[in-house]
């Protein structure tokens, strides 16, 4: 790897959040993998969910139970790669491409994106389940919950 200056990536707290054994303090990333998470923290984080900042994160998490037709998956890539770029002004260039024939259920969005300054291409792939109820049910977990009897109090 070239010897530049990556310190304007930056460095902050690992996410998800890790407390290092050895001295009792929290784990922290820096440069690429800082990106990289900050990438997957706005895609995970529903816009809305933070009070403070309520234009922070995407809304995929709107998209779980549409119809898998061309129209819909490009505009959810579309959606993805736009939120992207505003929130995260570390990258440039992203592109997305989509797999969806790997596994029932599952969208796998290969986002990859530059650097910037550096000129570095790197990449995250991001699973996305469009049907996640279906498919905790096909791993033997109970349709249904019956609470039990409750006795009734007389008069």
């Amino acid at each position: 790897m070239p010897d530049t200056d990556t310190s304007f990536l930056g460095k902050g707290m690992k996410f998800p959040p890790q407390i290092n054994p050895a001295t009792g303090r929290f784990v922290v990333s820096g440069e690429a993998q800082s990106v990289r998470e900050s990438i997957y923290l706005i895609l995970m984080t529903q816009v809305t969910e933070r009070p403070l900042r309520p234009d922070f994160g995407s809304n995929i998490m709107s998209y779980t139970f549409m119809d898998q037709n061309a129209s819909r998956l490009n505009m959810v890539t579309r959606t993805i790669k736009d939120q992207i770029l505003n929130q995260e002004p570390r990258v440039s260039d992203v592109r997305i491409t989509l797999d969806s024939g790997s596994q029932r259920g599952v969208l796998l969005f290969n986002i990859d994106y530059y650097l910037q300054g550096i000129n570095t291409r790197d990449n995250l792939v991001f699973p996305f389940y469009l049907n996640a109820a279906a498919e905790s049910q096909e791993e033997g977990e109970p349709e249904s919950y019956e609470p039990e009897a409750v006795e009734e109090i007389g008069n």
